[in-house]
């Protein structure tokens, strides 16, 4: 599993991307709450509450 940090133009972490060994990633804040998930073999994105985003990776946009 492979951790990534999000930084927005200053440098100050806001949030982690957390790409699992199939290809999926989950979307945590600063804090570490999940906010949300990207599943590869739906090519889905969903929040936390698990309704649908949009279609492809697009978990960045849930980072605030």
């Amino acid at each position: 599993m492979a951790r990534e940090a999000i930084k927005d133009w200053r440098g100050e972490i806001l949030g982690f991307v957390e790409t699992q060994s199939n290809g999926d990633k989950v979307l945590t804040d600063f804090y570490g709450h999940k906010l949300g998930f990207y599943r590869k073999n739906s090519d889905e994105t969903t929040d936390f509450y698990g309704r649908k985003v949009g279609k492809g990776d697009i978990l960045l946009t849930l980072l605030r």
